[in-house]
């Protein structure tokens, strides 16, 4: 743990990426290489070393959260002599479009369901909360994209809400990466896991971001562990620029993605939409609305070159 001129002012203790791996204890490694190539993003570098030093700890970590906060629940009930329905525990996974929040919540989920406790463990997106492209067009903000007022956030926390009372069968919308796009009449259902972990852009955020809508309760109210992945801002524009290259060759290729005419792009002009792009639209989007969350976490995680992560925080 490191000990600085700042350590009695924060209310984080700090840990280096080797000290942090020594908290790992006896937990076993439970992935495959084939399994840890599957959980990988587009442009992510993950190593098995990162899992090892890094995810295993904090695996550790959540259990001992996720146990204490279900002895918790059994005080309660036995104190109102009720048996109520299962409460799933939520965690939240926020940061920076291209910072890899959605391997890091796929492999969470990987590394949780694993444990003795066969904990079942569900995964969900707040894209899928975002208004469908032509409310956007409508409301003339298609260029604010992943901002606060893009999102139908009164739906994404009577979501959130429903999950938390644990009621069954929970329907949310689902989001195509392909068509950029809610998709008509498909929903994921949720239906009382042990774990939801819930990632996306906006799940720390609160009344203060959302000025246009005002209304009293937020997803941060029914998260019980947040994590936010950090980087710096060079990083993260270099990581959206290749990640947006690959999809050029890949994924953008295909007839019904709603950026197929990128792929007809050069390579330079190619990096230099996706350079605006981050400028105009995300780079703008971190610094206004999503990075001013991230001391709401409950834990930071900070990486570097090759989304290595450097050092942990967590919350005293």
């Amino acid at each position: 743990m490191k000990q600085n001129e700042n350590f009695i002012t924060t209310p984080y203790l700090e840990f280096d990426r080797e000290h942090w791996a020594t908290l790992r204890d006896s937990v076993p490694l439970t992935l495959t290489s084939n399994e840890l190539l599957e959980l990988k993003g587009i442009n992510e570098e993950l190593s098995m070393e990162d899992v090892i030093e890094i995810y295993l700890p904090l695996s550790r970590l959540l259990n001992f959260y996720i146990s204490s906060n279900l002895r918790r629940q059994a005080v309660l009930e036995q104190f109102l002599g009720t048996n109520d329905a299962k409460v799933p525990y939520i965690i939240g996974i926020a940061g920076s479009v291209a910072v890899g929040k959605s391997t890091t919540a796929r492999l969470l989920q990987a590394l949780l369901t694993r444990w003795p406790e066969h904990r079942k463990v569900d995964l969900i997106t707040t894209d899928g909360f975002l208004y469908p492209n032509q409310v956007l067009k409508d409301r003339n903000i298609m260029k604010k994209k992943g901002f606060p007022q893009s999102y139908d956030m009164r739906k994404l926390v009577n979501f959130v809400s429903q999950i938390k009372s644990g009621a069954r069968n929970v329907a949310a919308p689902v989001y195509s990466h392909l068509t950029y796009d809610i998709v008509p009449e498909q929903q994921q259902v949720i239906d009382q896991p042990d774990i939801l972990i819930l990632e996306g852009l906006n799940v720390l955020q609160s009344d203060m971001d959302y000025p246009h809508d005002p209304h009293h309760v937020f997803v941060s109210d029914f998260v019980d562990f947040s994590i936010y992945v950090d980087a710096a801002p060079q990083l993260l524009k270099k990581w959206y620029v290749g990640r947006f290259l690959k999809f050029r060759q890949g994924a953008f290729s295909d007839p019904d993605s709603y950026f197929h005419n990128y792929s007809k792009l050069s390579e330079i002009e190619a990096t230099n939409i996706a350079s605006s792009i981050w400028d105009e639209i995300n780079g703008l989007n971190l610094e206004e609305n999503i990075l001013p969350t991230k001391e709401r976490a409950s834990l930071i995680m900070t990486k570097g070159e090759k989304h290595s992560i450097q050092n942990v925080r967590i919350r005293k």
